[in-house]
């Protein structure tokens, strides 16, 4: 005879992998560290730095 099992046990570990499975898949897709979050803002802060830079002044 096969062993007994606790449905609802069974339900809520399936639920779990469910909800990791989406967690995962959350992370790749929202996930940025705080040094990525940096990074890139200093990038685009030196990016708009140089182009500043090499605007040309209009004469009046």
């Amino acid at each position: 005879m096969g062993d007994v099992i606790n449905l609802n046990r069974y339900r809520k570990l399936r639920e779990r992998a469910r909800e990791d499975q989406g967690a995962v898949s959350n992370r790749a897709k929202f996930g940025r560290t705080k040094a990525d979050v940096q990074t890139e803002a200093k990038a685009r802060e030196r990016a708009l730095r140089d182009l500043d830079g090499k605007k040309f002044d209009e004469p009046a």
